[in-house]
Protein backbone atom coordinates (compact mmCIF):
# COMPACT_ATOMS: atom_id res chain seq x y z
CA UNK A 1 0.00 0.00 0.00
CA UNK A 2 1.53 3.69 -1.10
CA UNK A 3 1.37 5.90 1.99
CA UNK A 4 1.27 9.50 1.64
CA UNK A 5 5.09 9.51 3.28
CA UNK A 6 6.13 6.84 0.44
CA UNK A 7 4.86 9.60 -1.86
CA UNK A 8 6.38 12.45 -0.55
CA UNK A 9 9.70 10.65 -0.29
CA UNK A 10 9.52 9.59 -3.77
CA UNK A 11 8.54 13.14 -4.81
CA UNK A 12 12.01 14.55 -3.28
CA UNK A 13 14.34 11.70 -4.36
CA UNK A 14 13.39 11.30 -8.72
CA UNK A 15 14.23 14.87 -9.52
CA UNK A 16 17.66 15.02 -7.19
CA UNK A 17 18.35 11.37 -8.86
CA UNK A 18 17.59 11.89 -12.44
CA UNK A 19 18.08 15.45 -13.85
CA UNK A 20 21.67 16.13 -14.37
CA UNK A 21 23.31 19.74 -15.03
CA UNK A 22 24.66 20.20 -12.11
CA UNK A 23 27.90 17.85 -13.64
CA UNK A 24 28.22 19.55 -17.01
CA UNK A 25 31.74 20.20 -17.92
CA UNK A 26 33.37 24.14 -17.86
CA UNK A 27 33.13 23.77 -21.63
CA UNK A 28 29.64 22.89 -21.81
CA UNK A 29 28.75 25.58 -19.22
CA UNK A 30 30.53 28.12 -21.74
CA UNK A 31 28.88 26.93 -24.95
CA UNK A 32 31.66 24.74 -26.29
CA UNK A 33 29.75 22.59 -28.85
CA UNK A 34 26.55 24.57 -28.82
CA UNK A 35 24.54 25.33 -32.36
CA UNK A 36 24.95 28.28 -33.82
CA UNK A 37 24.85 30.52 -36.91
CA UNK A 38 27.00 33.56 -36.24
CA UNK A 39 30.07 34.45 -34.08
CA UNK A 40 27.03 36.29 -32.11
CA UNK A 41 25.06 32.92 -30.76
CA UNK A 42 28.33 31.82 -29.03
CA UNK A 43 28.45 32.29 -25.41
CA UNK A 44 32.17 34.04 -25.45
CA UNK A 45 33.51 36.37 -27.67
CA UNK A 46 36.86 33.80 -28.44
CA UNK A 47 34.64 31.92 -29.78
CA UNK A 48 33.64 31.50 -33.55
CA UNK A 49 30.37 29.70 -34.97
CA UNK A 50 32.47 27.29 -37.30
CA UNK A 51 30.01 27.49 -40.55
CA UNK A 52 31.37 24.13 -42.50
CA UNK A 53 29.37 22.09 -39.86
CA UNK A 54 25.97 21.32 -40.07
CA UNK A 55 24.60 23.73 -37.27
CA UNK A 56 27.37 25.55 -36.97
CA UNK A 57 29.81 24.64 -33.87
CA UNK A 58 30.86 27.15 -31.16
CA UNK A 59 34.08 25.95 -30.74
CA UNK A 60 36.82 28.36 -28.80
CA UNK A 61 39.63 29.55 -31.33
CA UNK A 62 43.55 30.11 -31.41
CA UNK A 63 44.31 27.24 -29.07
CA UNK A 64 47.80 26.10 -28.84
CA UNK A 65 46.95 23.04 -26.51
CA UNK A 66 44.46 21.73 -24.34
CA UNK A 67 45.94 23.86 -21.19
CA UNK A 68 44.17 26.83 -23.33
CA UNK A 69 40.87 25.15 -23.11
CA UNK A 70 38.10 25.13 -20.56
CA UNK A 71 38.24 21.53 -19.16
CA UNK A 72 35.67 19.64 -20.51
CA UNK A 73 37.57 20.08 -23.75
CA UNK A 74 40.45 19.51 -26.14
CA UNK A 75 42.66 21.58 -29.08
CA UNK A 76 42.49 20.09 -32.58
CA UNK A 77 43.33 21.14 -35.55
CA UNK A 78 40.57 21.49 -37.91
CA UNK A 79 41.25 20.03 -40.81
CA UNK A 80 40.22 22.79 -43.58
CA UNK A 81 43.08 24.49 -41.98
CA UNK A 82 41.32 26.76 -40.76
CA UNK A 83 43.31 26.58 -37.56
CA UNK A 84 42.96 25.12 -33.96
CA UNK A 85 39.89 25.27 -31.90
CA UNK A 86 38.91 24.01 -28.40
CA UNK A 87 35.88 20.88 -29.21
CA UNK A 88 33.35 19.48 -26.73
CA UNK A 89 35.55 16.06 -25.13
CA UNK A 90 33.29 12.71 -25.20
CA UNK A 91 32.68 9.20 -24.49
CA UNK A 92 29.23 8.99 -26.25
CA UNK A 93 27.38 10.92 -29.07
CA UNK A 94 24.32 11.65 -26.47
CA UNK A 95 26.90 13.95 -24.85
CA UNK A 96 27.18 15.93 -27.70
CA UNK A 97 24.39 17.29 -28.00
CA UNK A 98 22.62 18.53 -24.89
CA UNK A 99 22.48 22.31 -26.93
CA UNK A 100 21.80 20.75 -30.59
CA UNK A 101 18.58 19.70 -31.83
CA UNK A 102 18.01 16.61 -33.33
CA UNK A 103 18.14 17.70 -36.58
CA UNK A 104 21.84 19.45 -36.32
CA UNK A 105 23.44 16.26 -34.00
CA UNK A 106 26.87 16.03 -33.62
CA UNK A 107 28.91 13.05 -33.69
CA UNK A 108 31.59 11.75 -30.97
CA UNK A 109 34.70 10.90 -33.15
CA UNK A 110 38.46 10.42 -32.44
CA UNK A 111 39.20 11.47 -36.40
CA UNK A 112 40.03 15.17 -35.86
CA UNK A 113 44.09 15.84 -35.07
CA UNK A 114 44.62 16.42 -31.14
CA UNK A 115 46.98 18.66 -30.80
CA UNK A 116 48.22 17.37 -27.08
CA UNK A 117 48.34 13.26 -27.26
CA UNK A 118 45.21 11.95 -27.90
CA UNK A 119 45.68 9.79 -25.70
CA UNK A 120 42.15 7.74 -27.24
CA UNK A 121 39.87 10.88 -26.77
CA UNK A 122 36.98 11.72 -28.92
CA UNK A 123 35.61 14.94 -29.29
CA UNK A 124 31.93 16.40 -30.50
CA UNK A 125 31.78 17.22 -33.93
CA UNK A 126 28.77 17.63 -36.11
CA UNK A 127 28.88 16.61 -40.32
CA UNK A 128 30.33 19.19 -42.73
CA UNK A 129 27.93 20.52 -44.56
CA UNK A 130 27.05 23.77 -42.77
Amino acid sequence: MITSRMLLWSALLVPALGCGGDDDSEAERRGIGSECTTRDDCEEDAQECLTQFTGGYCGAAGCTGDADCPEGSACVTEEDGLGNFCFLVCNDKPECNDHRSVENESNCVSSLTFVDDDAGRKVCRPPHGG
